[in-house]
């Protein structure tokens, strides 16, 4: 049984309280296996080090990546209630462990109050990030179900944005 506690849309604000790493990862990246043992371990002493260890898959929480603006895998976030920073350490196990026990992150800027999982700002770039996954399964619908040609599914889409545009401007 894993340690990792794993986070999705529904649960992420645990991260608001207490102390959390944070690896947001997905399952076809090769630097992420190559991790996935250490952060294992790391898990199994996360009592002892007074952490919780969480785990996120971006490919089924799009939303949720877009909330903490990933934008390389793997990414780790270090939280203290509430208060974000992004680990950029070597990925090792002692060093992730020496980050939490030698504290650290106290000397890690952190993330900017705008640019935080819980402001305003992220909640929209969350929306935008499931958005952005919701035209991905019309698109599939469209050509895996319905067999349309995908030149066909593009071209509906140019024409809905048109079209969503034109009335919003009138």
């Amino acid at each position: 049984r894993s340690n990792v506690r794993v986070l999705c849309g529904s649960n992420w604000s645990l991260v608001l309280q207490g102390q959390w790493m944070l690896e947001f990862y997905a399952p076809w990246c090769p630097a992420c296996q190559q991790i996935e043992a250490t952060w294992e371990s790391f898990a199994k002493e996360s009592e002892r080090l007074g952490i919780t260890v969480g785990k996120v898959d971006v490919t089924q929480e799009p939303g949720l990546s877009g909330r903490f603006f990933v934008t390389t895998l793997p990414t780790i976030y270090h939280a203290n209630d509430g208060v974000f920073r992004r680990y950029r350490g070597s990925r090792t196990l002692e060093d992730l462990q020496g980050y939490i026990l030698e504290r650290k992150w106290e000397a890690v800027e952190p993330v900017a109050g705008w640019k935080s999982p819980s402001s305003i700002m992220m909640h929209g770039m969350a929306g935008l990030f499931h958005f952005s996954g919701w035209i991905r399964q019309i698109h599939n619908y469209l050509t895996g179900t319905l067999g349309v040609h995908v030149w066909i599914s593009y071209a509906i889409f140019i024409l809905a944005t048109l079209l969503i545009g034109l009335l919003l401007g009138l």
